[in-house]
């Protein structure tokens, strides 16, 4: 994502001296886009330390229940990929 923002920051700073409406307006549509693909970027990482930060607090909260399901998930899936794998003759 940091890429991409750097990429679309040249592009603007090379197309600066282009004169031309179809230009301009495609410059003024990036520069948008680049400011909402900010906010959102800032809302799904405050999210993401939200959910972070209620994941932890609830494992602390209940460690053996949080043990039992990641075994639980872990068992479901090693019987699934097993199964996959067995049908596939690997």
């Amino acid at each position: 994502m940091g890429s991409l923002a750097e990429d679309a920051r040249a592009l603007m700073a090379a197309t600066a001296d282009v004169a031309g409406e179809k230009v301009s307006e495609a410059r003024k549509r990036l520069a948008a886009a680049l400011e909402s693909g900010k906010k959102i970027l800032g809302q799904v990482k405050d999210k993401a330390v939200e959910g972070a930060k209620a994941t932890d607090e609830a494992v602390r909260e209940h460690p053996y229940q949080a043990l039992a399901i990641a075994f639980g998930v872990g068992a479901i899936a090693g019987y699934l990929i097993s199964r996959r794998c067995s049908r596939n003759g690997d």
